[in-house]
């Protein structure tokens, strides 16, 4: 996998956000002009662009603020059983400490922080403008 998109209306509250999880910023860009339509089939656009890279660099979040065309439609509050592209899941060290620096940027617990079995700790949260990820903390079943 290359990267995983996400269309939001604020580059900086989101890369903040995502900042916090661990996440890099690689880059931030515009992409412009007929040639970027031709593969969105959007015609003519302009985007602001922020690649983000996860700590081990193997997979990137593409973070993309459409100045043109508008925005069409809006997602970011679909409850976790909508069809299409829901979540990103995390790996993370410490699911409640996690959770706490998150709660910073305004994130919100959809429902529990639940375990299962004795493998994970798991919880949706819901970051800034309603963008939905899920956290998981292995368990050290040693």
């Amino acid at each position: 996998m290359d990267n995983v998109g996400i269309v939001v209306e604020s580059l900086d509250d989101v890369i903040s956000f995502f900042t916090e999880l661990g996440l890099k910023l690689e880059g931030r860009f515009m992409v412009a002009g007929e040639w970027a339509g031709r593969v969105t089939g959007l015609g003519d656009q302009r985007v602001e662009i922020a690649m983000m890279v996860t700590p081990d660099g193997h997979s990137r979040l593409e973070l993309s603020r459409f100045l043109s065309p508008s925005v069409v439609a809006d997602h970011r509050n679909a409850p976790v059983n909508a069809l299409g592209y829901l979540r990103v899941m995390f790996a993370v060290k410490d699911l409640d400490e996690m959770l706490s620096r998150l709660s910073k940027h305004g994130a919100q617990l959809v429902g529990d922080v639940v375990q299962y079995e004795e493998s994970y700790r798991l919880c949706y949260v819901r970051g800034p403008e309603g963008i939905l990820i899920g956290l998981a903390e292995e368990l050290n079943t040693k």
